[in-house]
C-alpha cells in the first residue's frame, strides 16, 4: 500500500475519495468491504461513506449479489481518454513497432510518475517471458532501465525529489538499494546516454533503456529493449544502444507538439 494510504495524509474528502480508489484498484480481483476495511487508514463509516460516492459517480460499481467492489466503467472511459490526451503512446505506436520488428525482443515505452516508473505501452517479444511489466502497471524508478533513464535526466531539484520517493526494496541481489549509489549510477547513464537493468528488478531479467527527451532537454518518457539472460547476454543487448537511442530522438521529433503533461 502506498505511503500516504497507511497515513492517511492525504487532505480534504477529494483527496481521501481518491486515495480510496487507488485502493480498490490495487486489488487484482473484485473486493469486499470488509477485505478493504484493514488496508484502509479510515474508520469503518468513513470508507464506507467514500465508496458510495464513488459509487454514485459510476467510478466504482459494487456487485448486488457479493457486495464486491470493481473499478466503473466511468473510470474505464476517464482512463482511455487520459490514455489518448496525456500518454505517449499514440505517438509512440509507429516507432514501437518498427523497433519491436528489428530486435524481436519485448518493447517497453514508460513515463514518469512520482518518481516511478509508468508502464504505457508494451511490444512483447517474438517468444514473450514472463515480466512484471505490462500497460497501465507502475515500477520502481531505482532498479528499472527505463527508470533510471528517466531519473538521470530531471533537473537535479526534481531528481531530489524523485529519489525521496524511491523504497530501495533489495528485490534482487543486484539491486541498488540507496540514494548515494544510485546517483553515481545515474551520473554514468547521464554521460553515456544509456541505462541498464542489471538483474535488479527481476532474476534473469536484463535490459537497455533510453530516455526519451524533448528539443529543452525535458523528460518525456523512457524506452526500453528487454530480455532475459538465458536468451541473450546483457553485453549483446548492449548492442542494441544506438537503435533504441534513434527511435527515441524520432518519438521525440514527433512529439514536439504535444502538451507535455506537468
Amino acid at each position: 500500500m502506498d505511503d500516504h494510504l497507511r497515513t492517511g495524509r492525504s487532505e480534504g474528502t477529494v483527496g481521501k475519495a481518491l486515495d480510496a480508489l487507488d485502493l480498490v484498484c490495487a486489488q487484482d480481483r473484485p473486493v469486499r468491504f470488509s477485505e478493504l476495511l484493514p488496508l484502509s487508514p479510515w474508520p469503518k463509516g468513513t470508507l464506507y461513506r467514500l465508496l458510495q460516492t464513488l459509487v454514485k459517480q459510476g467510478m466504482l460499481h459494487v456487485e448486488p449479489e457479493t457486495g464486491s467492489y470493481t473499478p466503473g466503467l466511468r473510470l474505464v472511459q476517464l482512463a482511455h481518454s487520459a490514455w489518448r490526451k496525456s500518454s505517449l503512446a499514440p505517438i509512440a505506436r509507429p516507432h514501437l513497432d518498427a523497433l519491436s520488428g528489428k530486435v524481436g525482443e519485448t518493447i517497453h515505452l514508460a513515463q514518469l510518475d512520482r518518481g516511478q516508473v509508468l508502464y504505457v505501452e508494451k511490444r512483447n517479444a517474438r517468444h514473450p517471458l514472463p515480466m512484471f511489466s505490462e500497460a497501465g502497471k507502475v515500477g520502481p524508478g531505482y532498479c528499472t532501465g527505463v527508470g533510471k533513464a528517466m531519473l538521470a535526466h530531471l533537473p537535479d531539484r526534481e531528481r531530489c525529489a524523485a529519489l525521496q520517493l524511491q523504497a530501495f526494496h533489495p528485490h534482487t541481489a543486484q539491486t541498488i538499494t540507496s540514494a548515494e549509489e544510485l546517483e553515481i549510477e545515474l551520473a554514468k547513464v547521464r554521460e553515456e546516454g544509456i541505462a541498464f537493468d542489471r538483474e535488479e528488478h527481476e532474476p534473469g531479467i536484463v535490459c537497455v533503456a533510453a530516455p526519451i527527451l524533448s528539443p529543452t532537454g525535458r523528460v518525456l518518457g523512457g524506452l526500453s529493449v528487454t530480455t532475459s539472460t538465458a536468451r541473450r547476454p546483457l553485453e549483446d543487448l548492449a548492442t542494441l544502444a544506438p537503435l533504441l537511442r534513434e527511435t527515441a530522438e524520432m518519438i521525440a521529433e514527433d512529439a514536439a507538439d504535444w502538451q507535455f503533461p506537468g
